[in-house]
């Protein structure tokens, strides 16, 4: 699924943007939802998913430890 987000943690990805997490959690929330654009009255939640998943992306990276340093992929 999904196999065309990419690796997001170091040492795969250095400085990963905002832009670059949004970006996978859209691929993933259109995997999921089936929809590639979501009809008008669906746009709220689409929308509220991909924030949700942005968000727990960032968290995930800016816990993550690699090789025992703390990663710095997030911002």
């Amino acid at each position: 699924m999904c196999r065309s987000i990419k690796t997001l943690r170091a040492p795969y990805t250095e400085n990963v943007t905002e832009t670059e997490m949004r970006a996978a959690a859209l691929q993933y929330i259109r995997k999921v939802s089936g929809f590639r654009t979501p009809a008008g009255h669906n746009a709220e939640a689409f929308d509220r998913a991909v924030a949700a998943v942005t968000a727990a992306t960032r968290d995930l990276l800016d816990q993550l430890e690699v090789r025992g340093a703390r990663s710095q992929a997030a911002s």
